[in-house]
């Protein structure tokens, strides 16, 4: 995994757009070179195993859990916020492998903060790259 590469705020719709990257190990959004995504949502689903679906309202995207994430027990209508490498295999749910999860649950007014901050990312950083690559 490149550390260095950003992990973009996203909402799920914005990752269908997402294509691997040719002769790297990353993905690209328009000329963004990304392996990792910024991802906030309700979970909606928990296997019990290290498995859960997230929910953002746009999409559901599966979530993979290891390591000390799987200690911790993930309730459904938890919202959270996850941070991790995004795989999207042919015919397979999109898949995030957690690397960093948080409830988020406590925090008013948070969804509506998420949405704000995925579009001002979009219209600072994104945009600006994903237009000069069309």
């Amino acid at each position: 995994m490149d550390y260095s590469l950003a992990a973009l705020k996203l909402l799920c719709a914005q990752l269908k757009d997402a294509r691997e990257a040719p002769s790297q190990n990353a993905l690209t959004l328009g000329a963004i070179l990304f392996q990792r995504a910024w991802l906030q949502g309700i979970v909606v689903f928990n296997d019990d195993e290290g498995r859960l679906l997230l929910d953002d309202g746009t999409g559901v995207i599966q979530l993979s859990l290891s390591g000390d994430f799987l200690s911790r027990r993930w309730e459904l209508g938890m919202y959270v916020m996850v941070i991790g490498g995004y795989f999207a295999a042919a015919d397979e749910t999109p898949m995030i492998k957690v690397h960093k999860i948080v409830d988020l649950s406590s925090s008013p007014d948070r969804e509506a903060m998420w949405y704000l901050e995925v579009m001002e990312a979009y219209k600072l950083f994104y945009q600006p790259l994903i237009e000069d690559f069309m």
